[in-house]
């Protein structure tokens, strides 16, 4: 199907005037004097940006206009000419002018079986996306599209948390700990730069959220912490460095999620609270983030009564709170994405172009990754021809999506580099400041025996125990897989061993005899965010295992809690020594290892409070890896 590219009528010339005046302050992308290859976002405006994005949406058809106003997801793989999935993305380039694409990781089948430990009743598992297979696919699609496509991802913890091959950084909370906005400006700058080698234009990135509920099981350690001024602080400082990496930010999620208890993949969520409030928390990160130039907001799907009366909409199809509160309240003009719209808390309640079109007339400008693009882009249509979505409405939001498309030069240069994706993504350099951000988020909560750091001698029998919530859904790699091997370095016998929620008595049995034949345990305990045991916390039998192993005081048994800090809130008042990473990768896995090892020093401070236990800002320093007096061994049983 060809579109009809005739010309737009007298509301689109008010519109291009618009449009063209806030063309004034058009950055667009020119090249570093340190590195010509990465470009960054320059303050120069350009005449022949402003050109184009005036040229352009006066050529438009309707049609086109409407396929701008969406963002379908894709999977970042090698994806052949010759199959559906690329005959499905390359009919939403052709037919519908689709404004671009969000990428996701990969996803595998598995076996639908009962009983399964691994697998569960799930029946497909996620993988990161693969570097060359996504660069190259976008590619094409760029081919295949008259304009320009501005690709999205998720790249929260870098691009490495989506694509494999790229640099894996540790995510905001781990920022937090640091208390470094310094370093959150290295790391948007590294996340930017690989990003665009790979394709990659915008970044949904800061978290803004305030993390202040314990409960949170989708923000949680997503969020800098629970002071707004430390997340306006680093929110701004991650800004910066996505745009010195030529990278546009957003910040999310409008207008806050950080005290919500639940997950909005799985229903409607509720902020509760009243206008001041929210002023004085939620707000005041995206105020600080508007204020730096922040590129585009993403909408949350929670519903605020102190906003909205209708107890069933979500802020995303609100305009009380996009239009009123955001767009004319706080005066932003940037790009307004959608969360995902694949998400029960919309799924359940709207048909895909129905939600489209309510999330657009509310003030948004994209909908993002809808269930079924299609039907999504037919509501448009519909509702353009009834009336219900005005040609304002979708003139406004497409000289919104083409002016950050001019502000990157996509005019000018759509494709990436395949030869470029190994020389820009990855490396030594961008592993050290990745290990360097792991490092000095490790907090020590307590230590009350002084065990840290492990100082016994290399002929000393270790036990190590690997506790985790579930063995189902592990995305990014396998527990363990990196601290086990740096543990074996330093001793000679290291036992080892894992217990799920779901351990029995045997197996507890069996780590009781391991646990008398060692001088001192080392105990990994990995609590994910939205994992598929929904516990945010160990199981109860797992507790009461690592409590009575820390009875033998003469063994040191040492605690690292990988993932959700808030799940050493139940094994702080049990054991001697606990620390936190607030994540579960390889790069956190070897800061924990180093820390108790004496290799590093331990300088993390809490972000967030631990109810009824420590205040942010706790944390126990240890230094940096001086000579350590190696102690004798406890006698095992």
């Amino acid at each position: 199907m060809s579109a009809d590219r005739r010309p737009t009528g007298g509301v689109g010339r008010v519109v291009l005037a618009a449009v063209a005046l806030a063309l004034g302050a058009v950055f667009t992308l020119s090249p570093s004097a340190e590195d010509l290859d990465s470009p960054v976002l320059s303050a120069h405006p350009d005449r022949d940006a402003a050109a184009w994005v005036e040229r352009t949406f006066e050529r438009m058809s309707p049609r086109e206009k409407i396929g701008q106003l969406v963002v379908p997801g894709l999977r970042g793989e090698l994806t052949s000419t010759d199959s559906e999935e690329f005959e499905r993305l390359a009919r939403l380039v052709r037919e519908w002018g689709v404004g671009g694409f969000h990428v996701f990781g990969r996803q595998e089948p598995v076996p639908d079986l009962r009983l399964n430990p691994v697998y569960g009743r799930g029946g497909r598992r996620g993988r990161s996306a693969d570097a060359l297979g996504t660069a190259a696919l976008l590619n094409r699609l760029q081919r295949e599209s008259r304009l320009p496509l501005l690709v999205t991802a998720d790249f929260e913890g870098g691009a490495g948390y989506i694509v494999e091959g790229a640099t894996r950084l540790p995510r905001a909370m781990a920022l937090g700990a640091t208390g470094d906005p310094e370093l959150a400006t290295r790391a948007g700058e590294l996340t930017a730069r690989e990003g665009r080698a790979l394709g990659v234009h915008l970044c949904f990135f800061p978290v803004v959220d305030v993390n202040n509920n314990p409960k949170n099981p989708i923000i949680n350690m997503r969020s800098f912490g629970e002071s707004p001024q430390l997340v306006a602080e680093m929110t701004v400082a991650s800004i910066r460095g996505l745009h010195a990496g030529g990278m546009l930010a957003t910040a999310k999620h409008w207008p806050g999620h950080g005290d919500t208890g639940t997950d909005t993949h799985l229903d409607l969520a509720v902020l509760a609270h009243s206008r001041s409030r929210l002023e004085e928390v939620e707000l005041v990160p995206f105020r600080a983030a508007i204020e730096a130039g922040v590129d585009a907001v993403m909408t949350s799907h929670i519903h605020l009564p102190a906003l909205d009366p209708d107890s069933r909409l979500p802020a995303t199809l609100s305009r009380n709170v996009v239009a009123s509160l955001l767009r004319e309240e706080l005066g932003f003009d940037g790009l307004v994405f959608t969360d995902s719209m694949a998400m029960a808390a919309i799924t359940r309640r709207f048909s895909p172009g129905r939600a489209a079109t309510r999330a657009v007339v509310a003030g948004s400008d994209v909908v993002l990754d809808p269930p079924d693009p299609e039907a999504a882009l037919r509501g448009l249509e519909e509702a353009l021809a009834q009336g219900t979505l005005t040609q304002e409405q979708v003139d406004l939001a497409v000289g919104r999506v083409l002016r950050a498309k001019a502000r990157l030069g996509l005019h000018r240069e759509r494709m990436t580099s395949l030869m470029d994706v190994p020389n820009r993504v990855g490396g030594r350099a961008s592993q050290a400041l990745a290990d360097e951000i792991a490092s000095r988020a490790v907090t020590l909560l307590v230590d009350a025996h002084e065990a840290m750091p492990l100082d016994l001698p290399r002929t000393s029998r270790v036990l190590y125990l690997s506790v985790v919530d579930s063995v189902r859904g592990w995305r990014e790699g396998a527990p363990s897989r990196t601290f086990l091997p740096l543990l074996r370095q330093r001793f000679k016998s290291v036992e080892a061993a894992e217990i799920s929620d779901e351990v029995t008595p045997a197996q507890v049995e069996e780590v009781r005899g391991l646990a008398r034949r060692c001088n001192a345990v080392v105990v990994s305990a990995f609590v994910r965010v939205a994992g598929p045991s929904d516990q945010l916390s160990l199981a109860p039998a797992q507790v009461a295992l690592l409590e009575e192993l820390a009875g033998r005081r003469s063994r040191p048994l040492v605690t690292v809690v990988f993932g959700n800090p808030y799940a050493a809130a139940a094994l702080v008042p049990r054991l001697p020594a606990v620390l936190l990473t607030y994540e579960y990768t390889d790069v956190a896995e070897r800061a924990a290892a180093r820390a108790i090892l004496g290799e590093a020093p331990i300088s993390g401070k809490l972000p967030i409070t631990l109810p009824g236990l420590f205040s942010v800002g706790h944390g126990l320093q240890r230094p940096g890896p001086a000579a350590i007096v190696v102690a004798s061994p406890a006698g095992g049983q």
